[in-house]
């Protein structure tokens, strides 16, 4: 198995209400999930491949609970990235390299049959986290952004944090209100004013990387 790391960020929304119900182990609140995802790699490497700077993005639609499998997903890598780097990342985010559901890219890769077409287009991440604001854009295919969960009656920023000490993503994300736009080829149309999170990632092919 080839070593690797990534270091980064993650701005990612889907279709369920602000408490993420699979992130408790529940089924999602809709009784299908949709999701649209980007991130930002400060340093990395895939063997001797730095990966550092480089950005990638997915969507992903399930007709029912993510474990529950037959989902569809896509890939998108930074147009930025050499040959090289590009197959590095595709493996990653298909669940290569890594230890049986290490990490969530193995995981969505497992329960995601209908797989299209990687694609490789200009991808923006601008990220707060400790704000819980940010805005990504994947080439053409979907635009994504988060700001804070707002007080009902005072308007007052609310804020929440989902700490999962054993996870597969993150150990700490902040929870913001997301919102997408997307004209990809898969239909993802129900993310508005539903669950984002903001979380740093830390990981390799055994998961989360407990010294970060």
């Amino acid at each position: 198995m080839q070593d690797w790391e990534i270091h980064g960020r993650e701005l990612a929304s889907c279709n369920c209400v602000y408490a993420c119900p699979c992130q408790f182990n529940a089924l999602p609140d809709k009784g299908h999930c949709q999701a649209v995802v980007v991130y930002e790699i400060e340093r990395g490497h895939y063997g001797g491949i730095s990966l550092d700077g480089l950005r990638m993005g997915a969507t992903y639609k399930w007709p029912g609970a993510v474990h529950e499998g037959n989902g569809t997903m896509q890939l998108f890598i930074d147009d930025r990235a050499t040959d090289e780097q590009a197959s590095a990342l595709e493996k990653i985010m298909s669940g290569g390299d890594t230890a049986d559901m290490a990490t969530m890219w193995w995981i969505f890769h497992a329960m995601s049959p209908n797989r299209l077409e990687t694609k490789r287009v200009p991808i923006e991440l601008t990220l707060d986290i400790e704000n819980r604001t940010g805005s990504g854009r994947v080439g053409e295919i979907f635009d994504v952004a988060a700001e804070p969960i707002r007080n009902p009656v005072t308007g007052l920023p609310h804020r929440v944090r989902i700490e999962l000490p054993n996870g597969f993503e993150y150990r700490v994300a902040e929870i913001a209100s997301g919102k997408a736009n997307v004209r990809g080829d898969i239909p993802i149309n129900e993310i508005g004013s539903t669950y984002a999170q903001l979380a740093e990632l830390h990981l390799s092919g055994n998961g989360v990387l407990e010294a970060a």
